[in-house]
C-alpha cells in the first residue's frame, strides 16, 4: 500500500541537491508547462477566430465565448467597480489558470496547485499589486504612516496582518488541494482494483469538481478584494 501512495510532487530531472534534498525539474513544473501550452493553444485559436465575428453572433462557438468573456468582466467589476475593470484580462487568466490546475486531479494529473510553491507564488504576485497600487494611490510617506493607525503602538500588528495575506491565500488554496489529494490516494490505494472506479468517482466530485472550483474562485475574489482596497 505504501508505494502506491504519491502525496507529493516528484523530481523528474535533478539539476542539484541541497542537504540530501535534490533540486530540479518536478512534476509540477511538467504540468505547470503542459497548462500554460495547452491555454496559449486554446487562446490563439480564439485570436484567430475573432476575424469572423460578427456584431450579432450567428455561430455557437462566438456565443459561448462572449458570455464567458462577459462573465468574467461582470465578476471582476462586481468585485472591484467599474472604474477598475481593466483588471478583468489578469484576473480572468488568473482564474482560468488556477481553475485547470485545479481540475487536472481528474485526468490523472498531479494538481499544481498542490503545491506551496505554485500557491505561493500567485499569492506573492497578489501581496506585490497590494504594496505597490497602495504607494501608487497614496504616496510612500502617507503609505508608511497607515501602518502606524490608528495608534503608533499598533504597528507590529499591522505589519504581521499585512504580511499574513500571502500566507493565508496560498495556505487556503494548498490546503483544500493537498488535502484532496491526499484522500484520493488513500481511497486508491485501499480499494481493490475491481471498486476504483464508481466510488472514487463520487469523490473526485466533490474534491476535484466542486472544491477546486469553489477554492479558484474565493482565491480569485479575495486577491481582487485585496487589491481594490489599495486602490482606495
Amino acid at each position: 500500500m505504501g508505494e502506491e501512495l504519491d502525496f507529493g510532487f516528484r523530481t523528474v530531472v535533478k539539476f542539484f541537491e541541497i542537504d540530501g534534498q535534490p533540486v530540479g525539474f518536478t512534476t509540477t513544473h511538467m504540468n505547470i508547462w503542459l497548462i500554460m501550452i495547452v491555454l496559449t493553444i486554446l487562446a490563439i485559436v480564439v485570436r484567430i477566430k475573432l476575424s469572423s465575428f460578427t456584431e450579432v453572433p450567428t455561430t455557437r462557438f462566438q456565443n459561448i465565448i462572449e458570455t464567458l468573456v462577459e462573465s468574467l468582466q461582470g465578476m471582476v467589476t462586481g468585485a472591484m467597480g467599474e472604474e477598475n475593470k481593466g483588471f478583468a484580462p489578469f484576473y480572468s487568466s488568473m482564474l482560468v489558470f488556477i481553475l485547470v490546475s485545479n481540475l487536472m486531479g481528474l485526468i490523472g494529473f498531479r494538481p499544481p496547485t498542490a503545491d506551496i510553491a505554485t500557491t505561493f507564488a500567485l499569492s506573492l504576485t497578489t501581496f506585490i499589486m497590494i504594496q505597490g497600487y497602495a504607494i501608487a494611490t497614496n504616496g510612500f510617506v502617507n503609505y508608511l504612516k497607515g501602518f502606524f493607525d490608528p495608534m503608533p503602538v499598533l504597528f507590529p500588528v499591522n505589519l504581521l496582518g499585512e504580511l499574513a495575506t500571502p500566507i493565508s491565500l496560498s495556505f487556503r488554496l494548498f490546503g483544500n488541494l493537498i488535502g484532496g489529494t491526499v484522500i484520493m490516494a488513500l481511497v486508491y490505494a485501499a480499494l481493490p482494483a475491481y471498486l476504483q472506479v464508481g466510488i472514487p468517482a463520487i469523490l473526485h466530485l466533490y474534491f476535484d469538481v466542486f472544491s477546486g472550483v469553489l477554492q479558484s474562485f474565493i482565491f480569485v475574489m479575495l486577491s481582487m478584494t485585496f487589491v481594490s482596497l489599495s486602490l482606495e
